[in-house]
């Protein structure tokens, strides 16, 4: 045996392993140092009630605060409408996770599939929940499409049908920031020990038996480890929890 090949192939693979770890190393800095970043964004006054009431925000704060208008959408009739539909062919639930691919699957039973949004943490073990999209981009929160699986296959789905208007562009306002909507949350709403898990720009609109046309505005929505929700509106700063079914300003 060459031993002094081996060495150098030992040496070799150490120095590998050394790269390897340390990319990781700095790669976690990095996230912690991005993750502080986001956490200094909230006022000084705000991370001190943060440690008073002893709340967390386990959630990346998103930076971005784009122009949105509010649209309207009117509920359309349909006779599959809220109906459980069974799926002719049943699809492995594995989909789920490749949207790209869920959406090849549906596509022949859910023509639409490709403009709604997969919600992981509003899902459960045998329900996928995904909402429409405005504008191909923002999920419009509280209306949803249903996947049912058993079996790890999905085997039927139930749906809202929403025709959607695009709001006035004109019309159109910078949302507020996501780190201004947390510090009103977390100073007035938030209870003690509150762990914020999640949160995500979107559309907040109500459902109700009508056929016309409802509105909805741009909307902060921020889970919690408990399951409770929080809606603030981007533009006016309302805040909603439809857990209690009241709007708060």
């Amino acid at each position: 045996m060459d031993w002094g090949r081996a060495k150098n192939v030992l040496i070799y693979a150490f120095l590998l392993l050394n790269m390897v770890l340390g990319y990781q190393l700095w790669n976690d800095l990095q996230e912690q140092a991005d993750s502080n970043l986001d956490f200094t964004s909230l006022e000084s006054n705000i991370q001190q009630t943060m440690d008073d009431k002893r709340i967390k925000v386990l959630a990346k704060i998103p930076t971005e605060t784009p122009q949105l208008s509010k649209i309207s959408y009117r509920l359309v009739e349909d006779e599959q409408d809220n109906k459980v539909i069974e799926l002719e062919q049943p699809i492995d639930s594995k989909l789920i996770y490749t949207p790209r691919d869920l959406a090849n699957a549906l596509k022949t039973s859910i023509p639409e599939i490709g403009d709604y949004r997969y919600d992981e943490p509003a899902s459960r073990a045998e329900e996928f929940i995904l909402h429409p999209l405005v504008n191909g981009e923002w999920p419009l929160f509280k209306i949803e499409l249903k996947l049912y699986s058993s079996n790890q296959k999905i085997v039927s789905y139930q749906r809202q049908m929403i025709e959607i208007s695009s709001g006035d562009e004109d019309k159109a306002q910078r949302v507020l920031s996501a780190s201004k909507a947390l510090g009103n949350l977390i100073e007035n709403f938030l209870p003690e020990g509150a762990v914020v898990t999640q949160i995500e720009l979107g559309y907040y609109g109500e459902v109700f038996n009508s056929d016309a046309h409802l509105p909805a505005a741009p909307a902060w929505r921020f889970l919690l480890e408990s399951g409770k929700e929080y809606y603030v509106q981007g533009i006016s700063g309302d805040v909603i929890s439809p857990n209690t079914e009241k709007t708060k300003e």
